[in-house]
């Protein structure tokens, strides 16, 4: 005689937050605005007053909009001072809705942004990324000053040197320093890569590595005034780049992980020092952040979208109370692995 199967029913509340969940998703993505506002946050954050701008939308009208997109699960806020930031919201928040939400956001970002909005949001990086350099034109002269609001050097500099001395690099050839500020940890790279480049787009700052570099004889440093996009690093085939209390001060991290991604040799790995998320808002003016840090998953989210796995991670409370993340990224599978 077979047995029955009879089907466990659901719990009648758990059934309808379910269908009432999916049902809000497929509302809050069902109107060309919302799903534009998607678009636009494809690995950016912006404010409120960004997003008006590049919509050409009044803030009033765009408000209700964004809520809907929270309420749904679609975006995340963050605040910083009298500001509130939007981004899509991460993976794993909503497991059982994950799938679909993964889904928009796929067919999204197919979309071809019109040419006037494409312009406005062309616009807005280059503002973001001409005030922190006026900024470090400004204020070069108080660098360590600055610095020692939030994290200084001496704070991480050891964990970063031991976690590249535990890094399994095939080679020690070839080592690229993004934004060095005043060369301090170009003289524990000098010490361990026959070659070492130093890239920064701020003359002042790199007149500071400069200084460094010949107090040190540094010989087999070379700097360079530019940024990830140089074509000066385009043919490099870097063991190690080094980006220490960078990321925070620029207007695309992403495309920053994606382009030294680009000039990684075989086995290369990334070590990146940052600032975890924080709330501290006076260090937008103080400090020339654009950033109030970053959280752990969106740093292994932009690593994985260039092409890096994550490899280690160290993380340091400051007596400030803020915490500082030391990460390891490289290239799927190392040399070692594939052996």
């Amino acid at each position: 005689m077979l047995a029955s199967h009879a089907t466990i029913p659901l719990d009648n509340d758990v059934q309808d937050v379910s269908l009432a969940a999916i049902a809000d998703l497929c509302k809050a993505s069902a109107d060309p605005l919302r799903l534009q506002v998607l678009r636009l946050l494809h690995g950016e954050s912006f404010g409120v007053s960004e997003l008006c701008a590049l919509l050409d939308i009044r803030q009033s009208a765009l408000s209700h909009h964004l809520k809907v997109l929270a309420s749904a699960g679609l975006v995340a806020t963050r605040r910083e001072g009298n500001s509130i930031f939007y981004r899509r919201m991460g993976l794993g928040q909503r497991p059982e809705l994950e799938a679909l939400q993964q889904q928009i956001f796929a067919t999204v970002d197919q979309i071809a942004l019109p040419d006037d909005l494409m312009r406005r949001l062309a616009q807005l990086h280059c503002q973001r990324e001409a005030n922190s350099r006026r900024f470090f034109i400004d204020n070069a002269h108080k660098f360590h000053e600055q610095q020692d609001l939030i994290a200084s050097y001496e704070q991480y500099a050891d964990t970063v040197a031991q976690m590249l001395d535990d890094a399994d690099i095939p080679g020690y050839e070839t080592a690229l320093e993004v934004g060095p500020g005043d060369g301090a940890f170009l003289t524990v790279l000098a010490e361990r890569f026959n070659s070492v480049v130093a890239i920064d787009n701020a003359p002042q700052m790199l007149e500071q590595a400069h200084t460094t570099v010949s107090q040190h004889q540094l010989g087999n440093v070379t700097l360079l005034l530019g940024d990830t996009t140089s074509a000066d690093i385009d043919a490099l085939r870097a063991d190690c780049v080094v980006i220490n209390m960078v990321l925070h001060h620029t207007p695309k991290p992403a495309q920053i992980l994606r382009d030294v991604a680009r000039c990684l040799a075989p086995g290369g790995v990334v070590l990146i020092t940052e600032l975890c998320q924080h709330d501290q808002g006076w260090a937008r003016d103080n400090c020339g952040d654009l950033w109030l840090g970053f959280e752990p998953t969106a740093l292994t989210h932009w690593a994985e979208q260039a092409g890096l796995r994550d490899i280690a991670s160290v993380y340091l409370a400051q007596r400030n109370g803020f915490q500082v993340q030391v990460r390891l990224f490289g290239h799927p599978q190392t040399k070692k692995e594939a052996a």
